[in-house]
């Protein structure tokens, strides 16, 4: 059972219920949100991230866009709404693509015209995009902005992130950080690692600076970055690059890692049962490649 989604959408049943009955919004709020909090402490993995009170804020303010109900705006911000849509299909065809499954169910776009609007529902302000721990994507104006080139790219790879977890949930810690942001990554065509090359990757690794493979995460810690001695643009690369070889290496023992992932299995588990070598033990050949100026696979993006 996929209880990680489960919760997701028990999460949404609890808002629209709250929503709906606003004479008893404090005691039923009360009572269904500590219910949901229960729940997810009896499952160790569960996903989202139910002691953050932006878990909980219902959405407000955003008004349907006239062309495409799938993207809520700001009011005041259309223009940049039609922008989206004009990039959704193709974002989503390449993210369908790339995980081999449709979404489960389709995916609503929040599109904040103001900083003011993306701080209230985003964490981390100073992303671009992102998704919060109820599958909720929301986009920054500053891809309406300094960073309007970027929009496909960021749309593509936050959209990863919301299709699995649809599936899995938010971040599910069973899937490593370095496969999640190296998938996403892979399928948005470097949106989200683009400000590193793979020239820059292969001076890191030969420096000793690789994506630590043997790190188990668990609910209450997950591995970053930081954890490999990495800057965030460095590790997004060469996760995509070390995907991106498993891909090409075989796509058809990749594919069915990818199946087993959405499928709620956990990654070690899986990847033992497809590959008969732990992860790190396999991808040794990546690294080996690079550090012998010999890269026999090269890992290449991926295509809808």
């Amino acid at each position: 059972m996929r209880y990680a989604a489960g919760v997701g959408d028990l999460l949404v049943n609890i808002v629209d219920g709250a929503q709906m009955n606003e004479s008893n919004v404090a005691s039923g709020w009360r009572m269904q949100a500590g219910l949901l909090i229960v729940i997810c402490m009896m499952l160790a993995g569960c996903a989202l991230t139910v002691s953050h009170s932006r878990a909980l804020l219902p959405v407000e303010g955003f008004v349907p866009l006239a062309s495409d109900s799938r993207i809520q705006v700001e009011p005041g911000y259309e223009a940049y709404g039609e922008r989206v849509a004009k990039a959704l299909p193709q974002a989503m065809a390449q993210v369908e693509a790339a995980h081999y499954l449709a979404f489960a169910s389709t995916p609503r776009v929040y599109v904040c015209g103001t900083d003011a609007c993306f701080k209230r529902y985003v964490l981390t302000p100073k992303l671009s995009a992102a998704v919060v721990p109820d599958n909720r994507l929301f986009l920054s104006p500053n891809l309406d902005g300094k960073e309007s080139r970027r929009l496909s790219a960021l749309l593509t790879h936050e959209l990863a992130h919301l299709h699995l977890g649809q599936r899995i949930g938010h971040y599910n810690s069973s899937l490593p950080v370095w496969f999640h942001e190296g998938w996403a990554s892979l399928t948005a065509n470097g949106g989200g690692a683009e400000f590193v090359t793979d020239a820059q990757t292969e001076e890191a690794i030969r420096a000793g600076r690789r994506v630590n493979l043997n790190l188990r995460d668990a609910p209450g810690k997950r591995h970053r970055a930081a954890s490999s001695n990495l800057s965030v643009y460095e590790f997004y690369r060469q996760s995509m690059l070390l995907v991106g070889w498993l891909k090409t290496l075989d796509e058809a023992r990749f594919r069915q890692l990818a199946l087993a992932v959405q499928d709620n299995a956990d990654f070690e588990i899986a990847f033992w049962d497809i590959y008969g070598q732990a992860p790190a033990s396999k991808l040794a050949g990546y690294y080996e490649g690079v550090l012998g100026d010999n890269l026999p696979v090269q890992a290449a993006p991926a295509q809808p």
